[in-house]
């Protein structure tokens, strides 16, 4: 078995493409967008954030973000506000409706998630998980 730092890096490369294919099949599925999914989500679970601070998290330029929050408002699923500490920055929230909306979504693709998932053990996923932190972190400070 070729274990060099090449042939890890393909392995690895074309195992998150199948799975990123797989999570934007499911999206899709959702009749939504993956940044707009993206977007959501990240509000869902983390609360209102500036626009700055989503695209940090969901890895999207500056100009997606606006973009998609901007189809979002449209859709009345999420709303601006002024910040209280930066009168310059705008901290975009979930409306009542758009939580409902990414709830239902997130909760379907957490199952898809967890049918990729699937053919590893519980015990086979704290490994991968372990081992891919560790290479990340290895690669992060090595730049």
């Amino acid at each position: 078995m070729d274990t060099s730092g090449v042939h890890t890096w393909l392995v690895l490369w074309k195992a998150y493409d199948a799975c990123h294919n797989h999570a934007e099949r499911s999206i899709e599925a959702l009749g939504m967008c993956y940044s707009d999914f993206a977007v959501m989500e990240c509000l869902f679970h983390r609360g209102p954030q500036t626009i700055n601070a989503i695209g940090t998290k969901v890895s999207l330029t500056s100009g997606s973000i606006t973009t998609a929050v901007d189809r979002l408002e449209r859709r009345a699923f999420v709303e601006r506000q002024s910040s209280a500490d930066d009168r310059r920055a705008k901290v975009v929230s979930l409306t009542m409706e758009g939580r409902k909306v990414i709830q239902n979504a997130f909760d379907k693709h957490q199952i898809d998630m967890e049918k990729m998932a699937a053919p590893l053990s519980v015990s086979e996923r704290q490994t991968l998980l372990k081992l891919l932190k560790k290479l990340g972190k290895s690669a992060a400070s090595s730049d």
